[in-house]
This record gives structure tokens, C-alpha cells and sequence, in this order.
């Protein structure tokens, strides 16, 4: 490796995670709201010895709150997920809410039953809440990318440089060069020498994705840096890339324009010294 790109690599940060980062308690009462009252109703079956007759007294009245009963083993309806029945057939989970004995059998299958019965869970928004700030932590991965886009954000407003975001690389008709796949560029700045094309991500932790992306731009920097008046920029941090520094490495060898958040400084430079222009 060269002395350079050895530095470039110890300048990776070991995070750019804000306090907003963990958990987005926004969308998660968001999508506890959305069922309350259907949560609210299925507190009728806590603390009931006899669970088989609550739940078939509570079909009766109103069959559409078992709907909403994935939640509470921690699996979205969206998803669609399936499992065994007792009989060996692979089925949907929410197969199970069309009837009130297949009601009965989820919930006691699950272990559902002991937890109403022994009243572990006392209110079921409350607990599907606690629910929803687990699920939450699969998303914090693509927070770390909106983090970076934001820490990326704030820098350019600090030097007072004017950007568009998410734009389609359509509007440069002049680039054929891409085919007739959309590309979508986080940043485009233009100054008085040259139009800047800019993507921006960070990755906490390793995976053949890295090794992709670092692929994926150094086949595109060169398709946009034919043009004179167009340069690809990369702006990317994080630690998981020495897992990947090798795919890395070919991509900074490839890729004049490499930046991380501390080497970002040198392009802001750059472009305030050719002149920010408004487009």
C-alpha cells in the first residue's frame, strides 16, 4: 500500500453517529399509532384463565384485531414471513388470524398464551412500542448513510457553498457515457471550471457490499471524468472499509476525487478557489 493511501485509511472515522442515529422514535409512534386501537382491544385477553373462550368471544366481536398479531412475536406483516404448521406445510404466519381456533393455536404455539395468562405484559401499545425501538435497529444502517449525507451537508453550508442533492444525471445531457440506467448523485456543485457529481456514504461495518460499491464508482469515475467540464466525486468514512482497504485501495488508485471527512477540507478548497456558481 502507499504511504498515502495508508494515511487515508488511518483518517477513517470509527463513527459518525449523532444521538438521532439509535433509534427514530418518530416513525416508531408512527407505526405503534397505526394499531393502537386494535392493541388496545387485545388487552381484553390479558389475565384470562380461560384464553381459548376470551379469544373466541373477542373474534366474535370484532375478527379484524387478530390482524395485528405478528407484532407481538416481532415480525411485520409486510414481510410476508412464513413457517411450519403442525401438519408440515410451509404457511404464512398471518394464515393463522382467519379463525378463531387457528387464533387459539398461534397464540399458544408462540408462547403467547403464558405471557397473557401470567400478565408479563400488562398494556400490549406499551409493549409493542418496546417492540418497534428493537425492530428499529435494522434501519440504523441506512441512518449511518442519511448521517453522512447530513455531516457532508453541514460542511458545505459552513463554507457557504451552494449544492443540489439527489439529482438525476439526466439533466447533464452531455454524459451518455452512463447508458440508460438512472444514476442519482447525492451532490452536485458546480463552479466556474467544472460540474462535481458527488456520492457520499459510510460504513460502520465490513460485507461484499463494500467490495461493490468500490467497484461500482470506479467504473463510473471514469465514464463522467471523460468529460472535461464534469468530475466524479467520492466522499466516503467509516471503519468498516479495512475489511475491503484492498477493493479500496484500486478505487483510490482509480478515483482522483477520494475524500473522507477529514481530507474533505482539500475539496472544499478546491471548489471555493474555482468559484461556486448558482445553477
Amino acid at each position: 500500500m502507499s504511504e498515502q493511501f495508508n494515511k487515508f485509511l488511518s483518517q477513517l472515522s470509527e463513527t459518525n453517529a449523532t444521538l438521532d442515529y439509535f433509534t427514530d422514535f418518530k416513525k416508531i409512534k408512527s407505526n405503534v399509532n397505526k394499531i393502537s386501537i386494535k392493541l388496545n382491544q387485545l388487552n381484553y385477553l390479558i389475565g384470562k384463565s380461560n384464553l381459548k373462550e376470551a379469544v373466541f368471544e373477542l373474534f366474535d366481536e370484532n375478527p379484524k384485531v387478530f390482524e395485528v398479531l405478528d407484532i407481538l412475536i416481532a415480525v411485520r406483516r409486510s414481510k410476508k414471513t412464513k413457517t411450519f404448521n403442525n401438519k408440515g406445510e410451509i404457511v404464512l404466519i398471518d394464515s393463522y388470524f382467519s379463525t378463531p381456533e387457528l387464533i387459539y393455536t398461534y397464540i399458544k404455539e408462540t408462547g403467547l398464551e403464558d405471557v397473557f395468562i401470567n400478565k408479563d405484559v400488562t398494556n400490549l401499545v406499551d409493549y409493542v412500542f418496546g417492540i418497534e425501538v428493537g425492530l428499529d435497529t435494522n434501519a440504523r444502517k441506512n441512518r449511518g448513510g442519511e448521517n453522512m449525507s447530513k455531516a457532508v451537508s453541514l460542511l458545505f453550508d459552513k463554507a457557504g457553498i451552494f449544492y443540489k442533492k439527489e439529482v438525476n444525471h439526466t439533466v447533464f445531457t452531455e454524459i451518455v457515457s452512463l447508458g440508460a440506467d438512472v444514476k442519482r448523485f447525492d451532490f452536485v456543485i458546480k463552479t466556474n471550471l467544472k460540474t462535481y457529481l458527488i456520492e457520499t456514504n459510510f460504513y460502520n461495518g465490513g460485507g461484499s457490499k463494500l467490495n461493490e460499491v468500490a467497484r461500482a464508482y470506479s467504473d463510473v469515475a471514469p465514464k463522467i471524468n471523460q468529460y472535461h467540464e464534469y468530475e466524479f466525486v467520492w466522499i466516503t468514512d467509516g471503519q468498516g472499509w479495512l475489511s475491503a482497504k484492498n477493493k479500496l485501495e484500486e478505487a483510490y488508485n482509480l478515483i482522483p476525487s477520494l475524500y473522507n471527512l477529514y481530507t474533505l477540507e482539500k475539496f472544499i478548497e478546491k471548489i471555493l478557489s474555482e468559484g461556486v456558481v448558482l445553477f
